[in-house]
């Protein structure tokens, strides 16, 4: 039996990074604490295995030293005021997915001659808040007469990001890697990011974080592409952000969602704040936590209190997504997963023969041709 020689040190580091422990391998793998020792070698199959398990790409288990990884984009996080230190695999598989699925759908469109989009980049960091935010409410038809007309805020998310996806934006929202339903994703790890290009500009929500905060991520992540400016983020709308990246982006995003005069007109402070919160929240189509944030805009109530309630209000909808279902059929979310707009372009590719199937199976994340063709048929392209 062929062993492969491997420096311990990948060993440890492989789980490190994966957040994994030797005792919770040490079923799959007998040998595991030798191999960490370097008393006995895995053979190539059993490295195989542990790279899976481990969501390592083998390869790195070659190199003589452990890999020092870090963020292909910024890195605009802001986890109690200090940049996470090594990013996991989950978050450095999903950013490379998605700038594959960029890289196609912006050689896709340069196949077919579209023009840039003239909003990307368009903004700077001088520019005013409320000015740039009517901007993009207008380019993208966020229209606050329309939403009132929806019948929750969650319905007004789905809105959003179909409206975002109309003006040429690419919107991928899932909470796990790939179609990998073992892989969630950790939104206390990252909330988002946005990959800026004036032909393909695509933003990532991630889908494991409750609903209402997904309306401000998407909010403050398409500030990010006005900006012109791709970079992994942790929005929250109860933080005031010392980075002025990230300072204008949540401001953007409060002011996109819910206008400060529109929401100072419409406050009712002797109605009590917990009421008024609801009130105003299906009054914008909000969630309840971009409302708190607008109070706190308004002076209406202080930062302290704006961060007990927030944190009291954001456990309350972290339990009401718990307790609403598993996020529904994995298959017919597939064009939620990766963008409509997207997958709708990559199927009609791959139908009139310019794509590989075996290409848009792998970046449609699925395996079956038959569920290739329901996902067509869903798109209304059979």
């Amino acid at each position: 039996m062929t062993r492969v020689a491997v420096n311990p040190e990948l060993l440890h580091w492989a789980l490190e990074r994966a957040g994994l422990s030797a005792e919770v391998l040490r079923k799959r793998f007998r040998k595991i604490d030798a191999w960490l020792t370097g008393e006995v070698q895995p053979t190539l199959k059993q490295l195989e295995a542990f790279a899976n398990a481990t969501h390592t790409p083998i390869g790195y288990l070659f190199l003589p030293e452990p890999l020092v990884e870090t963020v292909p984009i910024p890195d605009f996080r802001i986890m109690a005021h200090a940049h996470i230190e090594r990013p996991s695999p989950d978050l450095l598989d999903t950013i490379y997915a998605c700038q594959q699925r960029q890289e196609w759908y912006r050689n896709h469109l340069v196949l077919h001659h579209e023009e840039p989009l003239a909003f990307v980049g368009s903004a700077s960091l001088d520019d005013d808040v409320a000015a740039r935010a009517a901007e993009i409410r207008q380019a993208i038809g966020f229209d606050l007469a329309e939403r009132r007309q929806l019948p929750g805020w969650s319905e007004a998310l789905r809105r959003f990001i179909a409206q975002v996806e109309a003006s040429g934006v690419l919107v991928m929202v899932s909470g796990i890697v790939g179609s990998n339903t073992h892989r969630r994703l950790n939104p206390e790890e990252f909330r988002g990011f946005a990959l800026a290009d004036d032909l393909a500009p695509l933003i990532f929500i991630n889908g494991a974080d409750t609903k209402a905060a997904q309306m401000f991520t998407l909010a403050h992540e398409l500030a990010h592409i006005w900006l012109g400016q791709s970079g992994v983020s942790d929005p929250q709308a109860v933080v005031v952000a010392d980075e002025k990246t990230e300072r204008w982006c949540n401001a953007v995003a409060a002011e996109l969602l819910a206008p400060l005069e529109a929401v100072r007109n419409a406050y009712q402070p002797e109605a009590g704040l917990w009421a008024e919160t609801q009130r105003l929240a299906k009054a914008f189509m909000v969630s309840t936590l971009v409302i708190l944030r607008r109070l706190f805009d308004l002076g209406a109530i202080d930062k302290q209190t704006l961060w007990d309630i927030y944190q009291e209000e954001l456990s309350r909808l972290r339990k009401l997504d718990r307790g609403g279902a598993g996020g529904g059929d994995f298959y017919r979310t597939l064009g939620a997963r990766v963008s409509k707009r997207f997958a709708r372009a990559l199927v009609a590719s791959t139908l009139e023969g310019q794509t590989l199937f075996q290409e848009a199976f792998q970046m449609l994340g699925i395996k079956k041709a038959a569920t290739f063709y329901e996902e067509a048929s869903r798109l209304g392209l059979r």
